[in-house]
């Protein structure tokens, strides 16, 4: 993922927005300095919005897309195993086939029902508001192995809770994002995760409770979204349309009169053609600003703390969450999933592919999670899967593992195959990569980082 964009990258990206629409008379009488710290602020709130905003235009607005769920309020299931050739999410993993759904929640309420599950297997949905908060979950760690009725509403939503219903889960906005995660243990257990997914349900409340339909909202004039302006001072027309559907937070009202300045207002036009030369540089500059924030931000993660979650949990800190959807957008809340990784080996060198690396594991300190926890390498910077001759992406505590004769584990990253391939993890014959481990279900030694991952060694030649 490029987060950087040339001056002249950004300047020729202007172009294709609209003359028609308006921008606010306030943002000709702001001053520069003004207007370019603003406009950093901005950019950072915006940028994990954005990017759930394309993940949603390719999966509900555009059908020719091959990510197409089918529309609003409905579930497509991924039932195969993510390869290279998956690249419509950054970080995938083979661990939990997902089940992904968009719920439009401005008529009326959506319905998730889900079946009782066996003690060895795992499953979660999480939800996320548009904002990226993961406002809900619905899932053996956080509801139970029972079978369940949750009513999922939007904020305005004022209605009496039906009889049946266990839980009512209230998002901030008004279009949601339920992913599901269904836990794979290998690959003869696809019939059975498959045969899980196709009983979870989503039904509308008044066919949930048998009641006539309510009027249908209206339709939407959705922005288009390009990659290559979207992220440029485009963003800002994008962004309006988003806070439509996103009421503003009392936490939020100071902030929403600070972006106001340059233009971020819900439903309003934007046309930055039409400002004054220097007004817009400000605003470029500004952009650049909060790119380069973001980046030296990426590069500082070490884990997941603090970065994913409730409104409540990331406490307004805006460029965590920003970070968030950089180093991989849709993580969990710590308490559903730990992630851990390096990018570094004990030498304090990138991860190299065509070098060999080992990463040990002492007797008693395996990954404590109480579902199971899985390595996977990804390269970099796309944070893809990479190909190789076995076509294995990851270790897991599931996989029938060596261990040593002292009753540690060590697993091994390198490119060319082993004599005993059973703990190998295969990374490319070059370039960059990177190493993410999860721990679903994670103990409290974990998240109070009483328990660090190992640091991944050189082998010497």
């Amino acid at each position: 993922m490029n987060l950087m964009f040339s001056r002249r990258r950004l300047l020729g990206s202007m172009g294709i927005l609209g003359g028609s629409l308006m921008f606010p008379r306030g943002l000709l009488a702001a001053e520069a300095d003004d207007t370019r710290a603003v406009a950093q602020e901005a950019w950072i709130y915006a940028y994990p919005m954005l990017m759930h905003y394309q993940t949603m235009e390719k999966q509900v607005l555009n059908p020719d897309a091959a990510e197409y769920v089918g529309g609003f309020n409905r579930f497509r299931h991924y039932s195969e195993l993510y390869t290279p050739k998956n690249r419509e999410v950054v970080t995938p993993n083979n661990d939990t086939p997902y089940s992904w759904a968009w719920l439009d929640l401005r008529s009326e309420p959506q319905v998730l029902s889900v079946p009782a599950v066996a003690d060895d297997r795992y499953y979660v949905h999480q939800l996320v508001d548009q904002y990226t908060h993961n406002f809900a979950y619905v899932g053996v760690l956080s509801t139970g192995r029972e079978a369940g009725d949750y009513l999922i509403a939007g904020p305005n939503w004022q209605g009496s809770t039906p009889a049946g219903i266990k839980g009512v889960l209230r998002s901030e906005t008004e279009i949601v994002m339920v992913l599901g995660r269904t836990g794979l243990k290998n690959a003869d257990d696809l019939p059975a995760v498959r045969a899980l997914q196709q009983q979870y349900r989503l039904r509308a409340l008044h066919e949930y409770t048998g009641g006539p339909a309510p009027i249908a909202a209206p339709a939407i004039a959705w922005p288009a979204w390009d990659s290559k302006s979207g992220l440029g001072p485009g963003f800002i027309p994008v962004l309006n349309q988003i806070l439509t559907l996103c009421p503003t937070h009392p936490s939020e009202q100071a902030l929403r009169g600070r972006f106001a300045r340059i233009g971020i207002v819900p439903g309003q036009g934007f046309d930055v053609a039409a400002l004054p030369v220097e007004t817009r540089q400000a605003l470029i500059a500004g952009i650049q600003d909060a790119q380069a924030q973001l980046q030296a931000g990426t590069g500082k993660v070490r884990n997941t703390l603090g970065l994913f979650g409730t409104r409540e949990v990331l406490h307004a800190n805006y460029l965590n969450r920003a970070i968030a959807a950089a180093v991989g957008i849709y993580g969990n809340s710590v308490e559903e999933a730990f992630y851990l990784g390096s990018r570094l080996d004990n030498q304090g060198q990138s991860l190299q592919g065509g070098r060999r690396y080992r990463l040990r594991f002492a007797p008693g300190q395996l990954p404590p999670a109480s579902e199971f926890w899985s390595l996977t390498l990804y390269d970099l910077p796309d944070r893809q899967l990479v190909a190789n001759p076995i076509d294995r992406y990851c270790l897991s505590s599931r996989d029938r593992l060596q261990a040593d004769a002292d009753g540690g584990l060590t697993l091994l990253m390198q490119s060319s195959a082993p004599d005993d391939q059973r703990n190998w993890l295969p990374a490319p014959q070059s370039g960059p990569f990177t190493l993410v481990l999860r721990l679903y279900g994670p103990e409290r030694q974990v998240i109070e980082q009483r328990w660090q991952m190992p640091v991944v060694e050189v082998i010497s030649a």
